[in-house]
């Protein structure tokens, strides 16, 4: 573990820390039985989607403003975001008085668009990818002279970020391992210098979307990879790159990354809400969705602290994140089969899935166009039910009355895709 040119010191960390002590809050740690008893860890939660503007992402921009001088702070700042480090960098400039523009995507979620503009930025909304904003941001930058605030990429950021780390050290002293959600790279390269600094048998866990995985891939590679595409709903850590100070941070403090699907995001997404009464959004929840992985991490018995890192959630996405958790967990299925048209066999299916205590929410029913003397109706039945093995209960004894179940929308459609009787 050697050192890093440029990064940011214990000594920097702690001085940011005293810097916008006033201007945070200390966010909440909460102790999870539930998901105690669920991994057979001692799980803590660190809210700070429960921070000013719903993510950690103030701490960073606030340190990083208040370091500009007087004539810097008169030219303004301007940035570029997908949503949570444009609302920080809003709040840190409006409560500094320094003028700010942010640049964002046409696709930025509108809530972080709305939330921006209502902390007192100019928005400009530009491009189809973050990069396409980023260039515009750096034009604008150039133009006006105004200093550029960047997401991930710099030291003073860094350690803003790293005063995360110092409060979670505070809060759970006797912590094992810490699991950061990883997009750019700025947040746990602040976490993973503030903890390793004082501690260094504290694991430092990354965990980044399947679909957004630079991090992962540029560490394997052992340089920097760019990804031409990205897909994933997480939209806090879509970005198609590691920053170069993030990336050597990382290279020598991290002790693990590791991904997840949008599947298990959006699980883990339903469970805080169910389970802990937290909204996060995507990119806060991919830390809790790694940790419930089966064999993904290897933490049984330690104190580990899972970051909740935001919770700006789109709420227009949120009800479809819920279906969707809802479908993952084995609770909400679509399933199609075929059933003779004669009086009373609706009446048989409908009672064979009430007798497992299962119900109903949609169904369609209509007759076949098969030809004669074969007369069939399609039933299309949306139920609701307790869990996998639940589910895998019912396609049993639909089997074993041989209905041929011939569609299955939910996370058993691989294997149940074809089933007869």
């Amino acid at each position: 573990m050697g050192t890093v040119p440029h990064a940011p010191t214990i000594h920097d960390i702690e001085q940011a820390r005293e810097v916008i002590r006033n201007s945070i809050h200390i966010t909440p740690m909460f102790h999870s039985q539930t998901f105690s008893t669920m991994t057979g860890a001692n799980i803590y939660l660190k809210a700070e989607n429960l921070q000013r503007a719903g993510s950690f992402k103030v701490r960073g921009a606030t340190y990083k403003i208040s370091r500009l001088s007087a004539e810097e702070r008169a030219r303004g700042v301007v940035a570029t975001s997908m949503g949570n480090h444009a609302q920080a960098v809003a709040i840190a400039a409006r409560s500094l008085n320094v003028p700010s523009t942010i640049v964002m995507p046409e696709q930025a979620p509108l809530v972080k668009v709305m939330a921006t503009q209502g902390y007192g930025s100019r928005v400009i909304l530009h491009g189809a990818t973050f990069e396409d904003a980023y260039a515009h941001a750096r034009e604008l930058q150039a133009a006006t002279g105004a200093s550029f605030i960047h997401s991930f990429d710099d030291p003073d950021l860094i350690a803003g970020q790293g005063t995360l780390g110092l409060e979670i050290l505070a809060q759970t002293p006797s912590v094992d391992a810490i699991i950061v959600p990883i997009g750019g790279g700025g947040l746990i390269s602040g976490i993973a210098l503030a903890v390793k600094l004082n501690r260094l048998d504290v694991q430092v866990i990354g965990v980044q979307a399947e679909g957004a995985d630079a991090a992962k891939r540029s560490l394997e590679a052992g340089q920097i990879i760019t990804l031409p595409n990205l897909n994933t709903i997480s939209d806090g850590i879509r970005i198609n790159s590691p920053g170069e100070l993030p990336f050597a941070i990382m290279r020598s403090y991290l002790d693990q990354i590791v991904t997840v699907d949008d599947k298990e995001t959006m699980s883990a997404l339903l469970l805080l809400l169910e389970r802990s009464k937290l909204q996060v959004e995507g990119a806060g929840a991919v830390s809790l969705a790694a940790l419930l992985h089966p064999g993904l991490l290897n933490l049984e018995g330690k104190n580990v602290v899972v970051l909740l890192s935001g919770g700006n959630i789109d709420i227009n996405l949120l009800g479809g994140f819920i279906e969707h958790g809802l479908v993952a967990q084995g609770r909400i299925t679509t399933l199609r089969t075929l059933i003779a048209d004669r009086p009373g066999e609706l009446k048989r299916l409908l009672t064979l899935i009430a007798d497992l205590d299962i119900n109903v929410r949609e169904m369609t029913y209509y007759r076949t166009l098969q030809p004669a003397p074969l007369q069939e109706n399609e039933v299309t039945l949306m139920l609701e039910t307790r869990n996998h093995d639940h589910l895998e209960q019912l396609l049993a004894v639909l089997q074993e009355q041989h209905y041929a179940v011939t569609t299955v929308h939910s996370s058993l459609a691989a294997s149940w895709g074809t089933a007869t009787g």
